[in-house]
């Protein structure tokens, strides 16, 4: 009887294996693509037909989330009218793991007559897409890990793998950063912890003077339904009175005044920050809510309620 945990374990094995060979001995050609992608004034244009064309819109997508322009265009679609989505100034990168599928002898016809760059991803440099191409990703030729030699699987996965590497190499080139994906991921919970602490803040700030009489403040404290007053003075932050401030003050807190219980250097956290990073900083100084200020400008109060109802955990 088959013992299906053990093939698994080997399907993974083989195709971990073939990664490392990969990572081991990368395509010659791999900084020249990266540049040439890069500095291209068009679009990565990725094609294939397929498994290998399953895997051309997976690094297409990745590649447009990363803030690469790309598209994936369908090569026998393309043969039908959609030749036309790939500009002069676009760059192809074609993905065959024989070089030789017929439905790309179009694109590759095309690219040769209007001078677009062709990359060609393919294990087999002697193939007819690798000797068409201007710029060459070999991946090795390892046995596929089916067993029978036939089921794309190991080459897949050392496509994918390319695939993400230039991804990553481009994102890196550019100087991408983690509020640049926000921008490109504004839904789900990716959006959410992308999203910046100005746009989940509340404006109504339960601001009160230095001199305002505690019994003023508590009123001020329980209308804003916050559980804290900020203590401002000429426009600026002077301080802020929590919960755990009032407790701490209990003996005579109705004759005191607010900066006699004030906080005088509290958490703050700038408008600009992301929802995420706050959330951190909340969890690591054990606090439910902060100022949020714009220098040392009072600027709104962020609460953990809103972080986690916005889905940033």
């Amino acid at each position: 009887m088959i013992d299906v945990t053990e093939t698994g374990r080997e399907v993974l094995r083989t195709e971990a294996a073939a990664l490392t060979a990969l990572a081991e001995a990368m395509p010659a050609g791999f900084e020249g693509v990266v540049t040439l992608i890069a500095e291209s004034q068009g679009r990565c244009i990725v094609t294939g037909i397929g498994k290998s064309g399953h895997i051309a819109r997976k690094i297409a997508a990745t590649l447009a989330s990363t803030g690469t322009p790309a598209l994936f265009v369908h090569p026998a679609e393309a043969s039908h009218g959609d030749m036309g989505m790939i500009g002069a100034q676009d760059v192809v990168l074609m993905i065959s793991n024989s070089g030789e599928a017929p439905e790309l002898r179009d694109v590759i016809a095309h690219t040769r007559r209007f001078s677009v760059p062709l990359i060609g991803l393919s294990s087999r440099p002697e193939s007819t897409l690798m000797r068409a191409a201007d710029h060459h990703l070999t991946i090795p030729a390892l046995p596929e890990a089916c067993g029978l030699g036939v089921v794309p699987t190991t080459s897949t996965t050392l496509t994918l793998g390319l695939g993400d590497a230039l991804a990553v190499a481009l994102l890196r080139r550019r100087g991408f950063r983690a509020e640049d994906f926000g921008v490109l991921h504004p839904g789900g919970k990716l959006g959410a912890q992308m999203a910046r602490v100005e746009s989940l803040m509340h404006k109504n700030l339960p601001a009160v003077a230095p001199d305002t009489p505690m019994s003023e403040v508590l009123l001020a404290m329980t209308s804003a339904g916050f559980g804290i007053a900020v203590v401002v003075e000429d426009e600026r932050l002077a301080g802020i009175i929590t919960d755990g401030d009032l407790r701490r003050n209990m003996e005579g807190l109705v004759e005191k005044r607010a900066m006699d219980v004030a906080t005088t250097s509290p958490l703050t956290v700038p408008p600009g920050m992301l929802a995420a990073r706050a959330l951190a900083l909340l969890n690591q100084h054990k606090r439910n809510v902060t100022v949020v200020c714009d220098g040392d400008r009072p600027y709104g109060i962020l609460h953990l309620h809103d972080l986690l109802r916005a889905g940033v955990a």
